[in-house]
């Protein structure tokens, strides 16, 4: 498999799991604190909010390095 090909695959697949990361973590704050209401603010994430957290960054990392290579190549 060509090498450009290979990239092409890893930044799409790559972006699909970072849209489906990104639409699973939750927000710190209510709907109801964006229309002016008091709501809670977690600000340490915990559990299965941080991995998701840290695999997001991952997978960032992974998205922009595919795309400076495929720039290169």
């Amino acid at each position: 498999m060509d090498i450009g090909v290979f990239l092409n695959v890893v930044i799409f697949v790559s972006a699909i799991l970072l849209i489906l990361l990104i639409l699973l973590q939750q927000r710190g704050a209510s709907l109801g604190a964006g229309f002016g209401g008091s709501g809670e603010l977690n600000t340490e994430r915990r559990g299965l909010e941080k991995s998701l957290f840290n695999a997001t960054i991952v997978i960032v990392v992974v998205f922009v390095l595919s795309i400076l290579a495929i720039l290169i190549v």
